[in-house]
């Protein structure tokens, strides 16, 4: 009688059920594999070849159906997977995209610096723009057109097409107001706990009374009509997760935030005209929009994309761009499926 020991759930599913790898504990020095997949309310065990091969589609108990992880690319039905010159089913590379990735409030194009790499590095194509009023530019009397046209003049000036744009926070309008202008050279808008603005609204118009007041105090007191996040906010609000030192060194690359954008209502009748794909990836811990009573990124943000991707990861609004960057450019990745 063979004794098993799970390895670990996969996430590969059948028909949406789950499969998961085993070990069979008499045979481990010999390093075979076995599966099981649970279909049906049915239990199949069969043999596993080792390194990234797809179970031959002719054994007889395997149901059929597509063989997909939802954390990867997509899958192909392993039937039409190409063979090696033994017959046995490789899987295919992974897509090579083109991402365009615009930050958020009190950051720059550095805060990508970190995820950039990490896609990069897997093949992919990406691009971190730096839009008015942030990074060395020191004009902080802009506008929200003003930072709208100069991602587009960017992508514009790159001649990029078929690419990822991804908005993180504050850059969730900001890629709404770019897919308004250059809807076809967009392959999918991919929004990282990013505002997600009704027609009409305002940054503003979607925090707490509260909060809303702080801000207007904090940009009263300012001399060039900016916004600088307290310390005090940055370690409960924006990277809870992180430890004190931690924030203390994320706080350094912190810059005050133009106002006017932030309180600018938005014209979005043309972003809610459009078919372009959609996904939201949220982090739960992410502390900054309180959650309920009207408030939050999910559901009450993403519902408004209509039909939309949703991948959900466990970090808070900074943190893991630092901390895990390879964590953030797969959940990121993962949203880029079609």
């Amino acid at each position: 009688m063979f004794t098993f020991r799970t390895l670990g759930i996969y996430h590969w599913t059948w028909n949406h059920r789950p499969l998961l790898y085993l070990e069979c504990e008499s045979l481990r020095r010999h390093r075979h594999m076995l599966n099981y997949v649970v279909y049906e309310r049915m239990l199949f065990v069969f043999p596993y070849a080792p390194g990234d091969y797809i179970p031959n589609p002719n054994y007889r108990f395997m149901p059929q159906g597509l063989y997909y992880n939802p954390y990867t690319e997509p899958r192909q039905v392993w039937w039409q997977y190409p063979q090696d010159s033994g017959g046995r089913y490789r899987a295919m590379a992974p897509q090579r995209l083109t991402f365009v990735l615009v930050h958020g409030s009190w950051a720059d194009a550095h805060f990508w610096d970190g995820v950039a790499a990490v896609l990069r590095n897997q093949g992919n194509i990406v691009y971190t723009p730096e839009y008015a009023g942030h990074g060395s530019d020191p004009n902080k009397n802009v506008t929200h057109d003003m930072i709208t046209n100069s991602v587009v003049d960017y992508i514009k000036h790159l001649n990029l097409h078929d690419f990822i744009l991804v908005g993180h926070s504050f850059g969730g309008t900001v890629i709404q107001k770019v897919a308004e202008q250059i809807p076809d050279r967009i392959k999918r808008l991919v929004f990282w706990d990013a505002f997600v603005l009704k027609d009409g609204e305002s940054v503003v118009d979607e925090l707490p009374p509260q909060t809303k007041k702080g801000f207007e105090q904090l940009r009263a007191m300012s001399n060039d009509d900016t916004i600088m996040l307290p310390f005090d906010l940055f370690p409960a609000l924006f990277v809870n997760t992180a430890t004190t030192e931690d924030a203390k060194l994320f706080y350094t690359s912190v810059a005050p935030e133009p106002a006017k954008p932030l309180f600018e209502k938005l014209d979005l009748k043309a972003f809610y005209a459009l078919q372009t794909p959609k996904s939201y990836v949220y982090f739960y811990q992410d502390n900054v929009m309180p959650q309920g009573e009207g408030y939050g990124w999910n559901p009450h943000m993403s519902m408004r994309l209509g039909l939309f991707r949703l991948i959900v990861g466990d970090g808070d609004h900074f943190t893991d761009t630092r901390t895990r960057p390879a964590y953030l450019a797969q959940k990121i990745y993962d949203a880029t499926r079609d």
